[in-house]
């Protein structure tokens, strides 16, 4: 691939792409990241959780 378009798909610095290189950020940011995957992975687990307890009411209600 040219380094153009090597270049063209690096993200802006300071912001992550899943499964990218990671050498190019600090300690301090890397641990920053870290505190904002398990933020947004509690974010998603609770989404799941009141997605689940709705299908259960509406496959009870269904049920019926």
């Amino acid at each position: 691939m040219p380094r153009d378009e090597e270049e063209d798909r690096k993200p802006p610095k300071g912001q992550y792409i899943i499964g990218a290189d990671l050498e190019e950020h600090s300690v301090e940011a890397l641990n920053s990241f870290v505190g904002d995957l398990r933020r947004e992975i509690e974010r998603v687990e609770e989404a799941i959780a009141r997605k689940g307890k709705g299908r259960s009411a509406a496959e009870s209600f269904f049920r019926k």
